[in-house]
């Protein structure tokens, strides 16, 4: 999981046998809720204050927006703190979390007058069965999933690259030959060789330059 994202408590402490058990229950008892989008500029922390307002909050992850328009929104504008698309809050007790899901959703943010998510809307839903680690399994399998396409157009790339040089050099030689053949007054006749065009070199090396700097972020 993203760090940024998360919010919860501190440091887990090795657990005794019947803390254990104790915690499997806590996780049984548990409930989580979905927020399908959450306001632009709200962080975790805020997130977790506002609902632990209803209820004593467990854990809270909110999703970060794609890396592609967080560049762009940075780019082109003065808010530069992480923005989050969508986002799941656990509740110690699975009724509560029912409860809360079902008051607030569709229902406006509140607050005191002025405040920056006042007129926002909430849009939550509660997920009955779902349990934390089935979040936590969901996110390491997309983040895997990322990464294996990230490492196969790395590898088409390069592929493309080889082959591409490949044609160049090929070219190169032939017209050489063709050179030679023509100053000694003979006939040279050209095989087909695949040339492709310098922009497509060009755009062969910077993606892959692009896909390598994203791995490097990510290993």
């Amino acid at each position: 999981m993203d760090e940024d994202g998360f919010s919860g408590p501190g440091i887990v402490k090795p657990l005794t046998p019947e803390a254990l058990a104790a915690f499997r229950v806590a996780q049984e008892n548990a409930g989580v809720i979905y927020i399908s989008r959450i306001p632009p500029g709200m962080q975790p922390t805020k997130v977790r204050h506002l609902m632990g307002q209803y209820g004593e909050v467990g854990r809270v992850y909110l999703q970060k927006e794609d890396a592609k328009r967080a560049y762009l929104r940075r780019k082109y504008t003065s808010t530069k703190k992480p923005h989050y698309t969508e986002g799941w809050v656990e509740f110690k007790d699975k009724k509560v979390a029912r409860s809360v899901a079902g008051m607030l959703n569709a229902q406006p943010i509140g607050g005191k007058k002025g405040t920056r998510w006042r007129d926002d809307v909430w849009t939550l839903k509660y997920l009955p069965k779902f349990k934390w680690h089935m979040l936590t399994e969901q996110v390491a399998h997309e983040a895997a999933m990322h990464t294996a396409r990230l490492r196969l157009e790395l590898s088409q790339s390069r592929s493309e690259q080889r082959e591409y040089l490949k044609n160049v050099e090929l070219a190169r030689v032939l017209d050489k030959r063709e050179e030679r053949s023509q100053a000694m007054g003979k006939e040279f006749k050209r095989k087909y060789v695949n040339k492709r065009l310098d922009q497509r070199a060009r755009t062969i090396t910077e993606t892959e330059g692009s896909l390598a700097s994203v791995l490097g972020h990510i290993f």
